[in-house]
């Protein structure tokens, strides 16, 4: 399958995909045709505020080798998922948005080499300020993730917006997107 259609949302931990995708889908109208990927994690469900199917790691594991990914990575200790129901939804028509993980941006082309990537991002200060609000680290971890993004080679990308206004205003841009491909 080709990814025409789909779109892979990436950027740094506290930029605000989460919110975005939460956001554009309030903006969402029937004649879009836009679904937004829920992701299956291995982290409780009550934890993080995402949209996101919680998946114990056997579960996970076992769901990976029967193949019901389309796409999986590790991250921060959790593993993450995209069901193959993208497929389907592909198939008929309709664009689809991923929150992914730059780190896997590779994998992603070479599965999908239509597909296009866009990035969120965001000041280092306000990072740090919305991951110290969500109360998932520490001080200390909250710095390991930042001198990490640092460090993580650019992976190219279609488009990048800044969420640092209004949610809105990034939400927008990103539908703005999906609409057009």
């Amino acid at each position: 399958m080709s990814g025409a259609g789909l779109v892979y949302v990436v950027g740094a931990s506290g930029v605000g995909k989460d919110s975005v995708l939460a956001q554009l889908r309030e903006l969402l109208q029937l004649e879009d045709r836009v679904a937004v990927a829920h992701r299956y994690i291995t982290r409780a469900a009550h934890a993080g505020g995402e949209n996101h199917v919680a998946l114990s790691q056997p579960e996970f594991l076992l769901r990976r080798a029967a193949g019901c990914f389309a796409l999986d990575w590790e991250s921060h200790g959790l593993h993450y998922g995209i069901g193959r129901e993208i497929e389907l939804w592909l198939a008929r028509g309709m664009q689809v948005l991923i929150n992914g993980s730059r780190a896997h941006a590779v994998v992603l082309r070479e599965r999908y080499p239509a597909a296009r990537v866009v990035e969120i991002v965001a000041d280092e200060a306000v990072l740090r300020s919305r991951l110290l609000a969500r109360g998932r680290e520490d001080a200390s971890a909250v710095e390991a993730r930042l001198a990490r993004n640092r460090q993580l080679a650019p992976c190219p990308v279609d488009l990048q917006i800044a969420n640092e206004g209004p949610l809105e205003d990034a939400a927008q841009a990103l539908l703005r997107f999906a609409r057009e491909i």
